[in-house]
């Protein structure tokens, strides 16, 4: 779990969907707002198969 935690990938993921969730709530919902999403879920995902893969080739 501190692997994730202390990860700049994920910390960097994190404050990015904290300013998502910002945009979903107060500005106009167009197809920018749903790429933003989308961009936003795949990055999360590299990041997380990223830490999941070097703690891998940890053990």
């Amino acid at each position: 779990m501190r692997k994730f935690l202390f990860n700049g990938a994920i910390i960097s993921s994190a404050f990015s969907g904290l300013s998502l969730i910002k945009s979903l709530a107060a500005g106009p919902r167009d197809w920018r707002l749903l790429l933003t999403a989308v961009a936003w879920a795949a990055t999360t995902a590299i990041a997380v198969g990223n830490v999941v893969e070097a703690s891998k080739s940890d053990d």
